[in-house]
């Protein structure tokens, strides 16, 4: 999920832990090398996740770990906003202006930090405001602009449904702010089956961009320790989880039994508002599954819906790793597609919306 968010929170957990500096991408004008609201974590001594790499992450390190040697005292030591020209200034060829926000975060931290991560891992979007010109707690709110935690001191928030990365704002006193939207994965992943294979997909999902539901009755099967974008569902009845999953989740069924997968397979393809599904399995016992199924009331065209077998196609490597390295870019391939079909259609709405509201003030004119 957030890898910045995992590492400062299991920094900030130590009991000797140092101070990090958590940089921000805050705002690019032009070309840069990643959107605004991308993140990286650094210490004295070791840096987590980046902001794009090259001579502006080089730098923006170098800057971290001079805070990191400051007096407290300072807000200098604490907060900064910083605005790194990439052609003129760091003889970057995306030739973009990118303007970084630095933020010391010390072990008092640590219950906000876990508070966020708990609504990312629920499924829960937040939005972080942070002081750049006071070294104020940070401030966690919700869709509406209802703070969650933090201080109560807000200035006036843009609709937050909205904003999708960080923005720069500034309140009626001059201050500045750094709006920053914390969105937990859209995509939502329902595996069946604790296998070789489940655990080696597992495995290779852990630092996407996804939530996982891992199902299976035998508990003994899933190891001691789970990656952060993991929920496990053990069970006797994974049939319920089918029908309780949210709309618009995708499912991969490789249980260690036929019966259970033809009895989930049923299930799914019941259901209208799937985003994909996946059956492992080979070219014939998908002719064996679709007659089954088929005579269980399952129509032509939702049969075929069923990707199986499952992976990229031309990848035909049984070792678990490979088939969970194909059918991991086969399902990132599906989730980029919905989410380039969702922004084009909010892009459409707001365009309609901005048509309305033209033609009304023509209408009002008249």
């Amino acid at each position: 999920m957030s890898n910045w968010l995992e590492s400062l929170t299991a920094i900030m957990a130590q009991p000797s832990a140092g101070d990090a500096i958590l940089i921000s991408v805050a705002q690019v004008e032009g070309s840069g090398p990643r959107e605004p609201g991308a993140k990286m974590v650094v210490t004295s001594l070791a840096q987590f996740d980046t902001i794009g790499g090259g001579h502006l992450e080089h730098r923006a390190i170098e800057i971290a770990r001079e805070m990191l040697l400051e007096d407290t005292a300072s807000i200098g030591a604490q907060r900064r906003l910083q605005r790194f020209p990439l052609g003129p200034a760091l003889g970057q060829c995306c030739g973009g202006v990118v303007h970084l926000a630095f933020d010391r975060i010390d072990a008092q931290a640590l219950d906000y930090l876990n508070y966020l991560q708990g609504r990312l891992r629920s499924g829960q979007d937040s939005w972080r405001l942070l002081s750049l010109d006071t070294a104020a707690v940070p401030t966690l709110c919700d869709h509406n602009g209802v703070r969650l935690h933090g201080p109560g001191k807000l200035p006036s928030l843009p609709l937050l449904s909205s904003v999708n990365g960080a923005m720069v704002l500034q309140d009626t006193l001059g201050q500045r702010w750094l709006l920053d939207s914390c969105l937990a994965p859209r995509p939502q992943l329902f595996l069946f089956g604790a296998g070789h294979v489940g655990a080696a997909i597992v495995k290779a999902l852990a630092d996407l961009p996804c939530r996982v539901v891992w199902v299976d009755e035998r508990e003994e099967l899933f190891p001691v320790l789970q990656p952060a974008n993991v929920l496990i569902e053990i069970t006797d009845v994974p049939e319920a989880v089918v029908k309780t999953a949210p709309a618009g989740s995708s499912f991969l069924v490789m249980t260690h039994n036929h019966a259970l997968d033809q009895r989930l397979s049923e299930l799914v393809l019941k259901r209208d508002d799937v985003a994909w599904f996946g059956l492992i399995g080979s070219k014939s016992k998908r002719m064996q599954f679709e007659h089954r199924l088929h005579e269980r009331g399952i129509s032509e065209e939702r049969l075929a819906d069923m990707i199986c077998p499952i992976g990229v196609p031309g990848i035909i490597g049984k070792q678990p790793a490979v088939i969970a390295a194909s059918v991991t870019a086969q399902l990132l391939q599906v989730w980029e597609q919905i989410a380039s079909a969702a922004l084009l259609a909010q892009d459409a709405a707001k365009k309609q919306q901005r048509n309305t509201q033209q033609l009304s003030e023509n209408l009002f004119e008249t």
